[in-house]
């Protein structure tokens, strides 16, 4: 089995789960949950700005040392 990641989150996402979103340029975005989707499509937010996600924590840790 493939191993993917959510693009948005950062979290693993179980085989046969989840959400596969393809741009009309051909790019493929996995999605872990539908709020994921909403955040990056819809509302178009940035991961690091958004407290719930493994980038923000990344970078706040980075800041730290």
């Amino acid at each position: 089995m493939e191993n993917r990641k959510c693009i948005f989150c950062g979290h693993d996402i179980e085989p046969a789960s989840g959400i596969i979103y393809i741009r009309k340029d051909g790019n493929i975005m996995n999605f872990c949950s539908k709020k994921c989707r909403v955040n990056m499509i819809d509302l178009k937010r940035a991961a690091r700005n958004v407290k719930w996600t493994n980038e923000y924590h990344r970078i706040k840790e980075m800041r730290k040392a």
